[in-house]
């Protein structure tokens, strides 16, 4: 169990197909209102629950922050592109729900997410692509480490208007085959 703040306390724990409910009102949440999620259409828990098996069968994790029995967050890696040479990368996703904002539930998410990288040792690269306006999750990302590596002007369009994207990096030991 995790003290986060005085108001929370959370479980970070591996998540189970009976979360993914409430990992879809988060994500569809993310994606109505927010530009941490670049889509303009909600999806069905049948996205979510092959994103979750695709994930989980490529053995990366897939965590939710469990606060009395309320999943108020998730976090997750995967592939950062197709390719084998980039198979030592992975790019890291961190939500949390409207209402458990600002209690260090993505920090401990976060948290969670590098260290479960470190003890897999097949992550060199954890990267964070994030909306540039963003300055939560940017600020959260350099306090694990993270190093901004690129700025990419106007690369996004959502709500009537251009984004641009950060490009965050955490470098992790691994020794290559």
């Amino acid at each position: 169990m995790t003290e986060l703040d005085a108001r929370t306390t959370a479980i970070i724990r591996d998540a189970h197909e009976g979360d993914l409910p409430a990992i879809l009102d988060i994500h569809n949440a993310n994606i109505a209102d927010s530009t941490s999620i670049w889509d303009d259409e909600q999806v069905e828990l049948a996205d979510r629950q092959t994103w979750f098996r695709t994930r989980i069968a490529a053995g990366f994790p897939v965590l939710v922050a469990d606060v009395g029995g309320t999943v108020a967050g998730y976090a997750s890696y995967g592939q950062w592109r197709p390719k084998v040479g980039y198979r030592y990368s992975v790019e890291n996703s961190v939500y949390v729900a409207e209402g458990h904002h600002r209690r260090g539930l993505a920090t401990a998410l976060l948290t969670e997410l590098v260290t479960r990288a470190r003890e897999a040792g097949t992550v060199h690269a954890m990267i964070a692509a994030i909306e540039s306006s963003n300055a939560a999750s940017i600020a959260l990302h350099e306090r694990h480490g993270f190093a901004t590596v690129g700025e990419m002007p106007e690369v996004g369009y959502k709500f009537g208007h251009w984004l641009d994207l950060t490009l965050m990096q955490l470098a992790l030991p691994v020794v290559a085959e």
